[in-house]
């Protein structure tokens, strides 16, 4: 059976330029949709992490207000997931030659960690070299930003995607204090990103990238993925 590896950030924690710490976690609809749409596809999924640590929910995925009256839903299939699935892998010990793809939900994590993340940078150049399925949607994004070759070239510079978008930062309300803004920093190191209407989906594939701009997008990334591995 196939297998697909959704990569988490660890982190728990994100530093403003202020010094202030705010809370962060995984993104429930992010990790969840993708991954119902994976298993009813029929694939195996593997959860990997810097260091094997399970990073906790962003519990503002879990609050209807802000994610949508759907959350409950997303919020108990990703804990059940990663529950059953136990210990997570450790991005240190992954060989990705086991997998058909790589998926990098967001949260606000992959701007901490995973976009500078020496071993996930590792993981991705190889996936791309060899053709396999890379995905990321909204703040995931950020963790392409490892991929940079040993001659220091980002790997992904020139290549179509979307993210969360400056707009949607700003209309968030953490986009004052943010030590970069995603979009921005993905458009300076060479990336042709497009957005559409802020928090509706928004789907960008260039080859055997999948991108998705936000939480709306995150379902729709997982189906153009599934089509393509079909």
């Amino acid at each position: 059976m196939s297998k697909i590896l959704i990569v988490m950030s660890a982190a728990d924690v994100w530093v403003r330029t202020d010094g202030s710490r705010y809370p962060t976690g995984y993104w429930a609809e992010e990790l969840a949709a993708p991954h119902e749409k994976f298993v009813e596809a029929g694939y195996t999924v593997d959860f990997a992490s810097p260091g094997g640590v399970l990073q906790p929910l962003d519990q503002h995925s879990a609050d209807p207000a802000i994610a949508g009256e759907d959350c409950a839903h997303y919020v108990a299939h990703a804990e059940k997931a990663l529950r059953d699935f136990g210990p997570l892998l450790k991005l240190d010990e992954v060989d990705i030659d086991d997998y058909v793809a790589i998926v990098l939900p967001g949260g606000h994590g992959p701007v901490v960690d995973l976009f500078e993340d020496s071993d996930l940078g590792r993981l991705l150049i190889e996936a791309d070299k060899a053709g396999k399925l890379i995905g990321a949607v909204c703040h995931g994004p950020a963790a392409l930003l490892s991929a940079v070759d040993e001659d220091g070239r980002w790997i992904f510079a020139g290549r179509e995607m979307a993210a969360f978008t400056d707009e949607e930062e700003q209309l968030f309300g953490t986009a004052e204090g943010a030590p970069w803004l995603l979009a921005s920093r993905l458009r300076e190191l060479g990336a042709a990103h497009s957005g559409g209407p802020a928090y509706q989906q928004y789907n960008v594939q260039d080859g055997n990238l999948f991108t998705g701009q936000n939480p709306a997008s995150s379902a729709r990334m997982a189906e153009d993925m599934i089509t393509a591995l079909a």
